[in-house]
């Protein structure tokens, strides 16, 4: 390939007590987040981090402090530069979203590099105007700010890219054996972090891209009366979320006295969200409910299958070799009727 940057995107998370309130401000302030106009989100979102802040300080003192979203996600930048190392002159660049390093500070370190070509991966495997779509858009005002020329490809989403779901369906398999195999009657819950209905319900694609998720993953494992839901986690505020929320389930499942297995499947690292949320708090509904096991699935990290199957993305999106559409992936161009994204907006 030519000299590229590959830029590897995500939410981000403070890296310090001190950065939770600003942290949570600049998430809250996203225009894609809280959908109201500049003023009023300004003052929605000094108010809601303000509140938050506290019991968000809490959560993160549980996992020492700090998220450790950017370790993850450096260390799988990492990887992936490992995978690629014989496919020409290219380096990994990691960009967040609402915390270091922001994507302007990425963005001058790829001009330094002075690259031939950009492609823009999401860590969100499924498409949602609230994460992928957000960060793009702050990408494309500063890449036209800059007057960059640099010719820039940006991967929409991979809900059923090979690699990806090969390492769940292995990770959800060996969950499955550990709490005493399919004759043991688990219930399997593949827990996705929830969205507002109302989004779905305008034009919002996330919903579809878990259900193609978990439908290859249940494909992929091909176990004869798999009892498993999709359910959907980390709601906050008083409007209606995508259903079922997992925590609910949980607590159902656990009053049958049954296994249950939670199996993340739109984080591809482990944070607060699974460290605290799943492996803590849900943890607790469950056995104190009455569950006889709870097993909550590891996230792909950089398990070799999910790596590879990004370098493979990477590797077709710089022209080397690949089908996309054999490959699960939808690129942001005119063809991709997934999403609202196209190239031109990047």
């Amino acid at each position: 390939m030519p000299r590229t940057a590959i830029v590897v995107y995500n939410l981000g998370g403070p890296d310090s007590p001190n950065a939770v309130q600003p942290f949570l401000f600049n998430l809250f302030n996203d225009p894609l987040i809280l959908r109201q106009i500049a003023p009023v989100r300004w003052l929605l979102a000094k108010l809601i981090s303000s509140r938050r802040a506290p019991v968000a300080k809490e959560i993160y003192a549980r996992i020492g402090g700090r998220s450790s979203i950017l370790p993850q996600t450096q260390a799988q930048a990492e990887a992936l530069e490992n995978n690629l190392k014989n496919d020409g002159e290219c380096r990994v660049f990691i960009a967040m979203r609402y915390w270091h390093p922001f994507a302007e500070e990425c963005l001058e370190e790829v001009i330094n590099y002075a690259p031939d070509k950009i492609i823009l991966v999401p860590l969100y495997p499924q498409f949602s105007t609230t994460t992928t779509e957000s960060f793009l858009r702050i990408w494309g005002a500063l890449a036209r700010a800059k007057e960059l020329k640099i010719p820039t490809t940006s991967l929409c989403c991979y809900p059923t890219e090979k690699g990806f779901v090969d390492t769940i369906a292995e990770l959800a398999r060996a969950s499955i054996e550990e709490a005493g195999g399919i004759l043991a009657n688990p219930r399997v819950l593949f827990s996705a972090h929830g969205i507002p209905e109302k989004f779905v319900e305008a034009g919002d694609p996330y919903q579809s891209h878990v259900e193609m998720t978990v439908g290859a993953i249940t494909e992929k494992l091909a176990i004869p009366d798999l009892d498993y839901v999709i359910c959907y986690q980390s709601r906050v505020g008083p409007v209606e979320w995508l259903k079922p929320y997992t925590d609910e389930l949980i607590i159902e499942v656990a009053s049958q006295g049954r296994p249950i297995i939670v199996v993340p499947v739109a984080f591809v690292s482990e944070h607060s969200e699974t460290l605290v949320e799943l492996d803590l708090e849900y943890r607790d509904l469950a056995i104190e409910g009455g569950a006889t096991t709870y097993i909550r699935t590891p996230t792909v990290g950089i398990q070799d299958k999910f790596i590879a199957g990004l370098a493979g993305v990477i590797r077709n999106l710089a022209g080397k070799s690949g089908n996309v559409a054999a490959m699960g992936l939808r690129i942001c161009d005119e063809s991709c009727n997934s999403c609202p994204l196209n190239s031109e907006k990047v």
